[in-house]
């Protein structure tokens, strides 16, 4: 695991809320959430209307605040949302956000 990946005991909320703060990381984490478990999306997948560098950013914070797993595949990273570490760490969280993802 990276070293800016957070294990579960070191996640805290205050963070990951932050990070869901941002419609476009909500967006890429309501997206993973959408696809099967364990499921990889290339991070340019998301169609976020930015630049290169500021999608960089937002993976980042993503990533740092341990809401998503960065897996290097070469010349690309995959983003996996972790699903598990997250319903762990905080208990009715993926349920909200599921719940958020079916708003019209």
């Amino acid at each position: 695991m990276a070293e800016d990946q957070p294990d579960p005991a070191e996640m805290e909320l205050g963070t990951v809320l932050a990070a869901l703060a941002d419609r476009h990381r909500l967006t890429v984490v309501l997206d993973l959430l959408a696809d099967d478990e364990g499921a990889e999306r290339h991070c340019s997948s998301f169609g976020l209307p930015v630049s290169k560098a500021t999608r960089t950013h937002h993976f980042r914070v993503l990533r740092q605040a341990g809401l998503i797993r960065q897996v290097d595949r070469g010349n690309s990273n995959m983003a996996q949302l972790r699903r598990a570490e997250l319903a762990q760490r905080f208990p009715g969280l993926i349920e909200l956000l599921a719940t958020e993802s079916a708003r019209p």
